[in-house]
């Protein structure tokens, strides 16, 4: 009995490792590469502080316990544990958010504004981690020999191009390396850390808050400009709740406590021990604390790593979106699947190829890491504020623990990711300005695509028939019935699609068989297959079919019309046509919504992807039929 318990034991134990592993490529890309940039801009960047042992221990000491507050104690303890069936990312909190405040309109309201802007910020932050990560890595050919500076920019060019590419392909196939170039890029962090900690062991004193919290107290102007950079420590810790639904709390979790943190730490410190014994070694302590004979290959690893931390924002990115399509958000838009087994593995070729230009234009507009750094930051700290506000609603509701409680909780990351905000307003004139400008761009693009979804909905509902009228005056009137079976599909069950309107006036026909289809999104990951569809037999051979999908669920029609065979109503692909509603919008003035984001909305809508691919419908059986409509 022991014997078979141990076994099992051990294989959960041996699972649990792999998923630790696979973690670190994919979770820790991000946060990982920050020691290439994060202390060299505290003492070498563009608003520098002066290298003395009081502002080192300092600094080393704020950079400690912001790993531990932010992402330790606020991440791994908290907020991945408010997960939506297991998903997590600003997405999956904000469904939760919406969840407990169902019945309530302001509150929904502003839990959805508050949420969209921590989605915009999250796209603002993608645009430059894959250009400050991999610019830094390329930057230590500069280090090499100041032959090289000129080839810096090409090379990092050519680096994202090919990573971006390569995206169509999918990550399956470069994804399984990741772990174990992770796993390598950790070690030799931690042995560089250890080799400099060496020769100026006092420095792991900087461990006590004390010195950070002098350094606060001593330099209250400058601290501010340092909480700036301290905070690009911590960048990528929104990946650790966006990743949890493809590996799970506790792999996530035992990868950070047992192997990322204490390498993380060892390195910064390792670098901050290189500075007090050569304080000109700051103008790029990271490859400096590598000896001569190393730092080749150490560029090659490190550019390796960076691109594992873009990829890692470029699937998230792509996650997103189609989370965000499917609670109505953006509009819709193509998805490939790359991989046969894994679903979560999609490309979005309008996502990556927009996120390719905005990085790319960064790098030129910018030109340097130093520079970037004044850019990132921002958008970081905004998500972190605003993951910190949905999570006081879901952990005060969900959780049941009182908003005095949940409050309380929060309000003791509230305050230093508000230091940490405030830090980083100062950088908006050096760069700051970027991913605000482009996040206040996508805030706005999605609340006009939500706002108008509602407005459009509202005029055809304005319009519409109801359908019992319309079954009860068949029974007086009934058209010709032709061999075979219509799908209407239909936003509003309690109505009468316009698409059936629009057929029967101008060809006046029905098919023998009309199955009004709605398709419902909730806020939930996924659907069980058991609750897929709804089916209820009307009057005349007219059957009313609902399909559910969670906001990560694959949207196949035909499949899920398939399930409706238990229910009596059978399909055969030959003998089914699809009927569609196209309208073609109208904008005017004076209508519910201002005039230039109505011509906003009009544009988004005409350029948004097909039903007819987005619910994987056979082209060929699909008929559209256009209507005009007013908003």
């Amino acid at each position: 009995m022991s014997s078979s318990h141990d076994q099992s034991g051990g294989a959960t134990g041996k699972r649990l490792a792999v998923l630790a592993l696979s973690a670190l490529g994919v979770v820790y890309g991000d946060i990982g590469t920050s020691p290439l940039y994060a202390v060299k801009e505290v003492f070498a960047g563009n608003h520098p502080i002066p290298v003395t042992e009081a502002n080192v221990f300092g600094a080393l000491s704020l950079f400690f316990w912001a790993l531990i507050i932010v992402v330790s104690v606020k991440y791994v303890t908290f907020i991945m544990r408010a997960d939506n069936r297991g998903e997590g990312g600003i997405m999956a909190l904000l469904a939760l958010a919406l969840h407990d405040a169902q019945g309530k309109p302001r509150q929904m309201k502003l839990i959805m504004i508050v949420g969209i802007l921590g989605a915009a910020m999250f796209y603002g932050d993608g645009m430059v981690t894959p250009a400050i990560s991999v610019l830094s890595a390329v930057e230590g050919l500069e280090v090499a020999t100041p032959a090289f500076k000129p080839f810096v920019i090409p090379v990092t060019m050519v680096v994202l191009f090919a990573l971006f590419f390569v995206q169509r392909h999918g990550t399956a196939i470069v994804g399984a390396a990741f772990g174990p170039v992770m796993l390598v890029w950790f070690s030799v962090l931690a042995l560089l850390g250890i080799t400099n900690i060496i020769e100026h062991p006092a420095i792991l004193t900087a461990l006590n808050p004390l010195y950070g919290a002098e350094f606060l107290l001593d330099n209250k102007a400058m601290a501010l400009v340092a909480m700036g950079n301290v905070v690009l420590a911590v960048t990528g810790a929104e990946a650790l709740y966006a990743d949890m639904g493809h590996f799970g709390r506790k792999p996530i979790s035992r990868a950070w406590f047992s192997f990322v943190l204490p390498a993380l730490v060892l390195n910064y410190f390792g670098q901050g021990a290189l500075i007090l014994g050569n304080p000109a070694e700051a103008a790029n302590p990271f490859y400096h604390s590598a000896p001569e004979w190393a730092l080749y290959p150490l560029i090659g690893l490190a550019t390796l790593a960076t691109v594992i931390a873009s990829q890692a924002v470029i699937s998230g990115a792509f996650s997103v979106t189609k989370q965000a399509m499917q609670l109505g958000f953006v509009p819709r838009m193509e998805v490939q699947h790359t991989s046969d087994r894994e679903e979560g593995q999609i490309y979005l070729p309008a996502v990556n190829w927009g996120l390719m230009l905005a990085v790319m234009i960064l790098v030129l507009g910018f030109k340097t890491s130093n520079n970037l750094a004044a850019a990132y930051g921002i958008a970081v700290t905004g998500d972190m504020v605003i993951t910190s506000i949905l999570a006081t609603v879901v952990v005060a509701k969900s959780w049941k623990w009182g908003w005095m409680r949940a409050s309380l909780l929060f309000a003791c990351f509230l305050s230093v990711e508000l230091i940490f905000l405030a830090a980083n307003i100062l950088k908006i004139p050096d760069g700051g300005w970027f991913p605000l400008v482009a996040g206040m761009g996508i805030f706005i693009l999605m609340t006009t695509w939500k706002r108008g979804r509602q407005l459009l909905s509202d005029r055809l509902k304005g319009e519409r028939l109801e359908l019992s009228m319309f079954l009860d005056s068949l029974a007086t009137s009934m058209p010709t019935r032709v061999y075979g079976t219509s799908v209407f599909l239909n936003a509003d069950p309690k109505g009468v699609p316009h698409a059936l309107l629009h057929n029967l006036m101008h060809n006046k026909v029905l098919h023998e068989r009309v199955v009004l289809l709605s398709v419902q999104f909730f806020d939930v990951p996924y659907v069980p297959d058991i609750d897929r569809v709804e089916v209820r037999e009307l009057k005349e051979n007219f059957w009313s079919v609902t399909i559910h999908y969670g906001f990560k669920d694959e949207p196949n029609v035909p499949g899920a019309l398939d399930r409706c065979a238990v229910f009596g109503l059978e399909f055969s692909p030959l003998e089914t046509s699809y009927f569609i509603g196209r309208e073609t919008l109208i904008p005017r003035l004076g209508s519910d919504m201002a005039f230039w984001r109505e011509k906003i909305f009009v544009a988004m809508f005409r350029n948004a992807g097909s039903a007819t691919a987005f619910f994987q419908i056979p082209s060929n059986r699909v008929v559209e039929l256009g209507t005009q409509v007013v908003l």
